[in-house]
């Protein structure tokens, strides 16, 4: 297997261009290239603790390492403490989910759980818009969405629900310590990664796209939901202290630990991501088709959504105004050249313009006092119990199963 797949580096004009920004808030003067070489590694690099209980997950019933999904589910509930006869890959996989380690700040992982609650319907538009419809730009990961049939087709919004469901228990302060419910999720969702991984790696291109998820990838998406969900609110309007901030990236740094994620890619500080954010924009491969597929997509499904508490006869006007405010607002997030390669309609500013003042009241005024903190906490809480009912559309919020 070569070192680095042929997409290493392959757009990296086009991703410098897009990182322009990035490259001045981090300070990058140049290439780290020590960088280069460990981000293209990466792609030929997997999560070996998920990988090695999907083999024992895999093997027949009775074989003394056989590992099913039920003793995983029970695990999962009940902690491995309670199942002294497990199997030792069981036994080892819940054995570093529980391990808090020492560099874990709990105080930390509240204040960041706290900043993302606080940040209501800020945070749910740029996890949407900047960073899983950003995140469309490039190939590989979108390439792989498209072939597991995920955020496109029969049941895509269900699919966006779940990924909704996940990052809002996040903010449920305490949740991702072990037991929680973010945490069995993120529990959860690291084996997923793994099954996708175990069962296309032979089927898929991995001399041209990487293992289909790797640490890279892995790590380009952790900056989606960290420091690109900071520069995004900001950019929005919104006031966000150092402190938030350091508390924030250190809860998602805490998430990339039980998700897998090497520590080559953490970050332990805001700046210091967004140095590897820029550096893994000039390692990316090009946009292939499957980007304006699953952007497309991703807008025409708030036709899809319900608005509790409108009548069935005015839905389709609140999708249609949904619609338009999410594109007025990607027009300017992603630039109107992104825009264009995803093939979406550019749309004028708009909803910036009542977006930003009234965050700048939220924010600047009302966020500097402990009580209006805690309006800004119970509407973020409203915000998300509004996203979940309309995604969910009165089904059960709960994540998928597990392919197998």
């Amino acid at each position: 297997m070569p070192i680095y797949p042929t997409r290493f580096r392959e757009g990296e004009a086009r991703g410098a261009r897009l990182g322009r920004a990035l490259r001045v808030i981090a300070g990058v003067r140049s290439l780290d290239e020590d960088l280069m070489d460990r981000i293209g590694r990466g792609f030929l690099e997997r999560d070996e603790l998920g990988a090695s209980l999907v083999e024992a997950m895999r093997m027949r019933e009775g074989e003394p390492s056989a590992v099913s999904r039920a003793q995983f589910q029970q695990a999962l509930e009940r902690g491995i403490d309670e199942m002294p006869d497990a199997a030792p890959t069981l036994k080892a996989y819940f054995g570093e989910l529980t391990a808090v380690p020492g560099w874990v700040d709990r105080d930390q992982l509240v204040e960041g759980a706290l900043l993302s609650r606080r940040l209501g319907q800020n945070i749910a538009d740029i996890l949407l818009q900047l960073s899983l419809i950003g995140g469309y730009r490039f190939g590989g990961p979108t390439d792989l969405l498209v072939a597991t049939g995920a955020l496109t087709g029969e049941g895509s919004v269900r699919r966006l629900a779940e990924t909704q469901k996940w990052t809002a228990t996040i903010g449920d302060p305490g949740s991702i310590l072990p037991g929680g419910e973010a945490w069995r999720l993120t529990a959860h969702v690291r084996l997923m990664h793994a099954m996708v991984n175990a069962g296309y790696e032979k089927r898929w291109d991995n001399a041209r796209w990487g293992l289909p998820i790797n640490q890279t990838d892995l790590a380009s998406t952790l900056a989606l939901f960290d420091a690109t969900v900071l520069l995004g609110c900001r950019a929005l309007g919104v006031r966000i202290t150092r402190r938030e901030a350091e508390a924030y990236m250190h809860l998602w740094r805490y998430v990339g630990y039980l998700l897998g994620i090497d520590p080559d890619f953490w970050s332990t500080s805001e700046r210091d991501r967004y140095r590897m954010a820029y550096h893994v924009l000039r390692a990316q491969g090009p946009l292939t088709e499957a980007g304006p597929a699953l952007a497309q997509s991703a807008v025409d499904l708030q036709a899809d959504r319900i608005y509790p508490g409108w009548p069935t006869v005015l839905m389709p006007l609140r999708a249609r105004y949904e619609r338009e405010r999410m594109l007025s607002m990607m027009t300017v997030l992603l630039n109107p050249t992104s825009m264009r390669d995803l093939g979406l309609p550019r749309r004028p500013p708009w909803a910036l313009a009542y977006i930003v003042p009234m965050n700048l009241v939220r924010y600047q005024v009302v966020a500097r006092t402990p009580y209006g903190r805690r309006q800004l906490e119970a509407w973020g809480q409203r915000v998300r119990s509004r996203t979940l009912s309309s995604t969910f559309r009165g089904a059960d919020q709960a994540v998928g199963d597990l392919p197998y």
